[in-house]
């Protein structure tokens, strides 16, 4: 087994790793490939909050346009899937959890509370004509399903303004506690992945005191 993977398990234990990023930067992709090889369960808070629209018009309507989930809607939704039993002993791989400024006070405590403690928030960053572009690809090749978020190019434009005002903060939190892993996806997925992984290796040595080889 890659040495990189045997020492993230051990590091990581119960405790849960968050990933950020614009629209179409590979969050969730990034983030079932790792759940995969840590032995951790993934949970998306974009996919929660979809899979609730069908019964909530509220929230249906605010995704369907591009805005965040409001922080009411993300406290009963998603947050509860952060204490629940069945996932107690595993680690946790978050996709996007807690996006609103003044929504990642809650996560890290309940996290804390649930043995699930944040360990790391990896950002992928990638420019806006990439997720133009990488949109773009999306529309032509259908692989996204019915997304009302992604139906057209304002709505997609709201989505990275939400990111930018309201998500940014978010992660500045986080960067001043010491946590964030800044990545560059503007490459193929498997640079991004290898890049991620080295990166969360990398944490993993620094918070156990190891040096951190210098071919990584």
């Amino acid at each position: 087994m890659d040495q990189r993977i045997i020492t993230i398990k051990q590091w990581l234990g119960t405790g849960s790793i968050n990933i950020f990023g614009l629209p179409f930067s590979g969050k969730d992709t990034i983030g079932v490939r790792l759940a995969e090889l840590l032995g951790a369960k993934f949970l998306s808070s974009g996919l929660i909050l979809r899979a609730a629209e069908n019964e909530d018009k509220d929230l249906l309507r605010e995704m369907s346009a591009g805005n965040l989930a409001p922080t009411s809607k993300f406290s009963s939704i998603v947050l509860p899937y952060l204490t629940r039993a069945d996932l107690a002993e595993f680690p946790l791989i978050l996709s996007s959890v807690g996006r609103w400024e003044g929504e990642e006070y809650d996560v890290i405590s309940t996290c804390d509370v649930s043995g699930h403690s944040i360990k790391a928030v990896v950002l992928l960053n990638v420019s806006e004509a990439e997720v133009k572009n990488r949109w773009t690809a999306s529309k032509m090749l259908q692989d996204r399903g019915e997304r009302s978020d992604d139906h057209d190019e304002e709505i997609l434009d709201t989505r990275i303004q939400e990111f930018i005002t309201k998500t940014m903060p978010v992660i500045e939190t986080y960067r001043k506690r010491e946590l964030l892993i800044p990545v560059s996806a503007n490459a193929d997925r498997e640079t991004v992945f290898n890049n991620v992984l080295n990166g969360i290796y990398e944490m993993a040595l620094k918070d156990q005191g190891h040096e951190i080889p210098l071919n990584q």
